[in-house]
């Protein structure tokens, strides 16, 4: 372990970049080198105000760092993160990892060829709701999952299950530790060339069924997650940090007496404040990332699954 700062570079200085430099800047850990942008007087802007290096070529900014968060649109991933990589520089990739299965291959092969941490921003693993929940997650047999907002033309370049979904879909995987053994998935498009909704029942392995609904054509957010189990009904509010919890006292439940309501106590930290020390800690301590570039892989292969029976559905 080492106590010398990580020197950080940024990629992307829309509105995700700017978060983490914003995050960056403030975290003692790391010296924020710059930020690149294919718009040099955005990124003017953005190293202004955190008083870092601003750049228009990132190749150029790689010669100065040694860590990277790739925050530029998904077809771009690919492209960007094969040369970090092959640079040996270690990358926080935003989700999805990539357009196609291939291409996330080749960039889990490319880490590994390095030696580099590649790490996915399935950022939603790092919500307090969601790390508390978990200590009290244990075979769940349905899940229902809502994630709703509006429409945002910066992410028209793929559809509502990579742009929002994919995190959901991150999550269960990581939950249940069980493969998806049949989709059935309907989507919409409303306003891209894209699907704008979709609705999806996951069935699992271990017997789960999971319904995930992801909607960016309304007008009012929602980020929830429900779950029940053998014991107690759990329920997280993504947007709010809290979890409710349901359970019995007794083995038979005869009045509303004899159940227990919940709320732990959720730790106020910032999701993406905790996913950026997570990858710190990461490269510090030769760890392998928790959203890995294999997991994220692992969840784009059942984004792309349900895509390809959106289109299916779309085409009767």
């Amino acid at each position: 372990m080492t106590d010398k700062k990580i020197k950080f570079g940024v990629i992307g200085a829309g509105r995700i970049g700017t978060f983490h430099t914003r995050t960056l800047s403030g975290l003692s850990e790391v010296e924020l080198i710059g930020v690149c942008d294919n718009n040099f007087e955005r990124a003017t802007a953005l190293a202004k105000e955190y008083n870092c290096k601003p750049y228009s070529d990132y190749k150029e900014m790689l010669k100065d760092i040694e860590a990277v968060i790739v925050a530029a649109p998904t077809p771009l991933h690919h492209e960007i993160g094969m040369y970090c990589l092959n640079q040996k520089k270690h990358t926080l990739l935003e989700k999805p990892i990539a357009s196609t299965m291939e291409q996330a291959r080749e960039l889990v092969e490319a880490a590994k060829q390095n030696n580099v941490l590649l790490q996915i921003g399935h950022i939603e693993r790092f919500n307090p709701a969601v790390v508390e929940a978990f200590k009290y997650i244990k075979d769940p047999k349905f899940i229902a999952i809502k994630r709703m907002g509006p429409y945002d033309p910066r992410v028209s370049s793929v559809g509502v299950v990579l742009d929002l979904m994919i995190h959901d879909i991150d999550l269960l995987l990581t939950m249940l530790k069980s493969d998806v053994v049949n989709i059935e998935a309907l989507g919409l498009s409303a306003f891209s060339q894209y699907e704008d909704i979709a609705n999806v029942r996951l069935k699992f392995a271990n017997g789960c069924v999971a319904d995930v609904t992801a909607s960016r054509a309304s007008f009012e957010k929602a980020r929830t997650m429900n779950l029940y189990q053998q014991d107690a009904y759990i329920s997280v509010d993504f947007m709010n940090a809290r979890v409710k919890i349901y359970r019995k006292k007794t083995p038979v439940v005869k009045t509303l007496d004899d159940v227990e309501v919940i709320f732990p106590q959720v730790e106020k930290q910032l999701p993406m404040t905790s996913e950026i020390l997570h990858f710190i800690d990461c490269i510090k301590n030769h760890k392998t990332p928790a959203p890995s570039g294999e997991k994220g892989a692992k969840a784009l292969q059942v984004a792309l699954e349900i895509i390809d029976k959106i289109n299916c559905y779309n085409v009767k």
